[in-house]
Parts: structure tokens; C-alpha cells; sequence
């Protein structure tokens, strides 16, 4: 028998259905509230509002799991690529050697961007931010493929306009960097795989190749991975209400990025690199900065510990704490920053301070680290953050669709003033 859950107002009891699902999570539907009771839900940050039913990404925050379409985020690590990953999150399983050779091959045939987007990175100043840039030379993908605009494509023609974004993308991210350093922007060389490709248009030059590293590769491909989904967070719910009003797909994936911008969502990573920054201009005094995280009358945090959905630990972390030894060790980086750096990890991690309060280093503590020795400046951080995303973003978009959501439209509990009577402005 389905269970039932019971809400008494004004003396009537009201039954709603609770939904369970497949990994046990409940949750009480309550679509038809305000039909029958004449209420709305007040839920602040929705923390505690499911949006949707979706079968993309399964995140239990006190456990420490992360699944994609079933699959433990430990093992996609170790085992995928970054585009093998997306092919699962966008269309729901695994692909076959052929469907994965066929997905590469398509995405390789539309990494090229269209010439006359050269000319907006002539317009932007100097200074512009990386993000600025990524959100309108995303949203103005739609502007070069109107086709995109058809609110009812046919399978092949969402199919395509998917293909191009996850393409271009890569494209756009590593001539971004280009733009900010001065340097003249490379071509996509599709005889590589993504990864591959993405360093090769960010890092080399027109005088000498690139050297591609595979510890270097295997550590953005699991950067990028770890990155893909992670369930309604802000920027991923933004993509869906905005894409629910039939937006395009580069126009939902580009407010998606906006909402990613804030430094409340992808900004953690830069923000570790800024905290270790300080450190050292302080002198370098790791204790002392750790001593200032547990005065409690003191507003120093440790950026990159803990987590607000992870609560024991974050099984991100661990994956990519062993590409961030990998990488360092294999480039060799004398960084005083990364130093820093492996003091407060250690400390922290023996710091009985600390570990009673489960301020565990995150994936953003990690990540920020290895884009520094790879040789990414610090605001590029959150624009590679939106190239890992990417998939999960396209997935959620798509999903909202196939299940013929309704548009999002969130109410409120109105408290401004009440039946105020207009006077002309001689009056006043």
C-alpha cells in the first residue's frame, strides 16, 4: 500500500501521496497543494524542494556517494574518459566501442568555431573576465546555428545542436585563455582526443609544439569528470527552469554559466589559490593561519574544507588527491603556494579541531592546486569548471524536455504594503 502523508489546515486533513525512489530517497508530492488547500510551501533556497524527478545523477551528502546513471563516481573515474562520460550522462548509458568512436568522431568534425567569432574577442577589453566572455560567446552560438531556435526539433536536430555545444566549447574555453595572455588563438587538431586537444589549443604556440603529458591528461579528464553533474545544484536548476521556457539550448547553458560565475557556486577553487596567495604574502605561516580557523572570534575560514552537501567527506576528493600528487610530481612544480598548500591538507587532516568537525579538504581545494601547476591562471578556474559541467548541464536540459516539464514558476508569501492609494505628485 502507497504511503500517505497528512496535513491538517483549518481543522480539514489533506492526504498527499510520498514518492520513493529507486535509492530510497522519499519525498511528499505535493503538485496539487494549492488546488486543494488553497496553500503554497515556503522553502527558502528550496533546500528542502525536489523541482523534478530525474534519473541523471544519485548524490547522498551523508554517506559520501555520487553516482552517474547508476555508476559510482570512483569507478567512472579510474575507467572513463571526459567524453565517455558525457555520451552516459546525455544519453542515459554507456556507449559501445562503435557509439563512442561515432561520438568522437562527430564532436571532432565540429570543433571549429565560426570565423567571424574571432571578431568578438577583438571587442572585449583587455581585463574582461574570462566568464564574461563565456556566457555571451555561448549564447551567441544560437545567433550561427538558428536552427537551434526550434522550440520542437526532431531527434537528429537536438542531436546535432548537443554535438556542436560539447565541440565548440573546448574551442571557445582555450581561445579565452589566448585572448587574456595576448597570444595568437590555434585551431583544434581533431587527430587528438578532447582532452588532448583542449591543452593543445590553450597551451601551444606557432613557433614550437606543445608537449602532451598523459599524466596531465588524465588528470582534466578526471578533473572534467568529477565536474559533469552534481545533481540540482544552482547553476544546474538554472538550466532547467530557463531551458522549461523552451530557450534554446545555448541560451539555458549560458545562464547556467551565469549562475556558476558567482563565487558561491564555481568560485571555490580560485578562491583556495587566493587564500594560499594571502598565506604566503603573510610570510608563509601555515600554523598560524590554522590557529586563526579555529578562533572562533576570528573571520578567517579555510576556503576549500568541508562542504555544504558533503558531510562526512567528499569522494570527489580523494580521486583527485591522487591526479594532484601525480601531477606534481611528474611536472616537478617548486611552488611555495603549493607547499602552503600541503601543510594546512596535513594538518588538517590530523588536526582533532578539524576532524571532530569533518573540515575535510574537498575536490575544490584539489582542483584549484593542479589547474595552478598545469599553468591555468586563477579566473580561468571557473570558466574550466563550466567545460567540465557542460555534460551535466546538456543532460538535465535534455531530460526537462523529454519528460515534458511545465514551466518553472516558483511562488512566494507576498509582505509589501497593502491597498496604498496613488496620489499625483503635486500632492506629495
Amino acid at each position: 500500500m502507497s504511503e500517505i502523508a497528512e496535513i491538517i489546515l483549518d481543522g480539514k486533513k489533506f492526504e498527499f501521496p510520498v514518492i520513493t525512489g529507486t535509492e530510497g530517497e522519499k519525498a511528499i508530492d505535493i503538485s496539487k497543494l494549492r488546488d486543494e488547500t488553497g496553500y503554497v510551501t515556503l522553502d527558502t533556497g528550496y533546500k528542502n524542494t525536489g523541482a523534478t524527478k530525474s534519473a541523471i545523477t544519485f548524490l547522498d551528502g551523508e554517506a559520501g556517494i555520487l553516482k552517474y546513471r547508476g555508476y559510482p563516481i570512483e569507478q567512472i573515474a579510474e575507467k572513463s574518459s571526459f567524453i565517455e562520460v558525457a555520451y552516459l550522462l546525455i544519453y542515459g548509458d554507456l556507449p559501445t566501442i562503435t557509439e563512442l568512436e561515432n561520438f568522437n568522431h562527430e564532436i571532432s568534425r565540429h570543433t571549429l568555431i565560426h570565423e567571424d567569432m574571432k571578431k568578438f574577442f577583438d571587442g572585449y577589453p583587455s581585463k574582461a573576465h574570462p566568464m564574461g566572455q563565456l556566457v555571451s560567446l555561448v549564447c551567441s552560438l544560437s545567433s550561427f546555428y538558428p536552427e537551434s531556435l526550434n522550440s520542437n526539433p526532431t531527434k537528429e536536430e537536438q542531436n546535432l545542436t548537443i554535438i556542436k555545444l560539447l565541440a565548440k566549447m573546448s574551442t571557445i574555453v582555450s581561445w579565452i585563455h589566448k585572448k587574456s595572455i595576448g597570444h595568437p588563438l590555434i585551431y583544434p587538431q581533431n587527430k587528438l582526443d578532447y582532452v588532448s586537444n583542449f591543452l593543445n589549443m590553450t597551451f601551444s604556440n606557432r613557433t614550437e609544439d606543445y608537449t602532451i603529458d598523459p599524466v596531465v591528461v588524465d588528470a582534466m579528464n578526471k578533473l572534467l569528470i568529477l565536474h559533469a553533474d552534481h545533481e540540482q545544484n544552482c547553476s544546474t536548476s538554472t538550466v532547467r527552469i530557463v531551458g522549461s521556457s523552451d530557450a534554446n539550448l545555448y541560451a539555458s547553458v549560458a545562464s547556467g554559466i551565469s549562475a556558476l560565475w558567482g563565487p558561491l557556486h564555481g568560485g571555490a577553487n580560485q578562491a583556495v589559490i587566493e587564500m594560499l596567495e594571502a598565506i604566503k604574502a603573510d610570510g608563509g605561516d601555515a600554523d598560524k593561519w590554522l590557529a586563526k580557523a579555529k578562533d572562533k572570534n576570528d573571520p578567517f575560514r579555510l576556503m576549500g574544507f568541508g562542504h555544504r552537501v558533503y558531510k562526512n567527506f567528499d569522494p570527489r576528493a580523494t580521486i583527485i588527491k591522487e591526479a594532484c600528487d601525480n601531477v606534481l610530481n611528474k611536472l616537478g612544480v617548486h611552488d611555495p603556494i603549493l607547499d602552503i598548500a600541503k601543510k594546512l591538507e596535513q594538518s588538517a587532516l590530523n588536526d582533532p579541531y578539524f576532524v571532530e568537525r569533518k573540515l575535510y579538504p574537498n575536490v575544490d581545494f584539489y582542483s584549484g592546486i593542479i589547474y595552478r601547476a598545469i599553468g591555468f591562471p586563477t579566473e580561468m578556474f571557473t570558466v574550466l569548471f563550466a567545460l567540465g559541467r557542460l555534460p551535466g548541464w546538456i543532460a538535465q536540459w535534455k531530460e526537462m524536455h523529454e519528460n515534458k516539464e511545465p514551466i518553472g514558476r516558483p511562488r512566494q508569501i507576498y509582505i509589501g504594503k497593502t491597498n496604498r492609494d496613488y496620489e499625483i505628485i503635486a500632492k506629495r
